[in-house]
């Protein structure tokens, strides 16, 4: 969801406030979390203004851009197969209810 959040901008940037809020349910330590490994794998870049508090912004590198198409695919799919999924799911739960 942060990739696809960040493609949307590119090739701006993003605050960190601004991903929370166009991000909902996503708690503040989820997103920093999933942020620091996006960073670290080298598909965020991340750029602290030192002002107090810091300002914090974030984008995709090329690499992360290159991840976003692969992540439309399988985006296409889960929407196709979602009413498969959720009848799947909806078995499961009722043979755990059974059993």
């Amino acid at each position: 969801m942060a990739v696809r959040t960040l493609a949307d901008a590119a090739p701006d940037e993003v605050r960190f406030a601004e991903l929370r809020r166009r991000m909902p349910g996503v708690s503040q330590k989820m997103l920093s979390v999933t942020l620091r490994s996006l960073t670290r794998d080298g598909l965020v870049s991340r750029r602290v203004e030192p002002t107090v508090p810091p300002r914090v912004f974030y984008r995709l590198t090329g690499l992360g851009l290159s991840l976003e198409t692969a992540l439309a695919g399988l985006r296409t799919w889960a929407e196709e197969h979602m009413a498969e999924i959720d009848r799947a799911n909806e078995a499961a739960d009722q043979e755990v209810d059974e059993g």
